[in-house]
């Protein structure tokens, strides 16, 4: 995983919302899969999963939230402790993504039971959550976030369309354009890793003759399919 000054910069998380059943001995498990932001998002899911299926026995879930994948919970609802929402956990953390990363985040699973009358024991409700939200996630469109470092460049108006055209020409991101009195911004979007940030600062000195200055504006988390 590419990381900058220590924190993550790059993870997987999943497109909107996405869910699968699956039958095991007469018991029927419904696995909600939703990308989330926080907290909240994961209370108003569970929420809303007890309210449309209100007549089931279970609604056990698991989430992890987070670019460095910090937040991770898990919840049985009165399945065996140790039987449903840490196999569901398990199931989230060791999905190996396209970059060949376990790296999935920004992600609840809530799977919701409905039992058949027949016992599954310990082992075989670990099988059928952990299973249940494996084949869950084989359906779910993966997205790719990347952390992107921003830069707002000061130029003036006569030469503020050249540079344009010289910074997207090289593949750069411009992810604003203001114009103030008798100066124009540029703001631009790098991909935070040191090659990148090298490659941006080094075009911009060649294309101004180092004339043109770079300013540290932030950065925001962009989704690349």
């Amino acid at each position: 995983m590419t990381e900058t000054a220590g924190t993550v910069a790059r993870y997987t998380t999943i497109a909107g919302q996405y869910r699968h059943e699956l039958e095991i001995r007469r018991s029927r498990f419904i696995t909600v899969l939703q990308r989330v932001e926080n907290e909240a998002d994961v209370v108003d899911l569970m929420n809303g999963l007890r309210r449309e299926f209100s007549d089931a026995r279970h609604h056990c879930s698991a989430f992890i939230l987070g670019p460095g994948r910090d937040l991770q919970r898990s919840n049985d609802d009165g399945e065996p402790s140790g039987t449903a929402g840490q196999p569901m956990l398990e199931a989230l953390n060791r999905r190996v993504t396209p970059y060949g990363l376990t790296d999935l985040s920004d992600i609840a699973a809530v799977v919701v039971r409905y039992f058949g009358g027949v016992l599954l024991g310990a082992g075989g409700l670990v099988r059928a959550y952990s299973e249940s939200v494996s084949r869950a996630l084989d359906t779910a469109r993966l997205v790719h976030r990347e952390r992107r470092r921003l830069f707002v460049i000061p130029a003036p108006p006569a030469t503020a369309g050249r540079l344009e055209n010289e910074l997207r020409g090289a593949g750069m991101n411009i992810a604003a354009v203001e114009y103030k009195g008798m100066s124009t911004r540029l703001t631009v979007a790098v991909q935070d890793e040191d090659a990148a940030l090298d490659a941006f600062h080094g075009h911009l000195a060649g294309i101004s003759a180092g004339e043109l200055t770079a300013i540290p504006a932030g950065q925001e988390w962009v989704d690349r399919a």
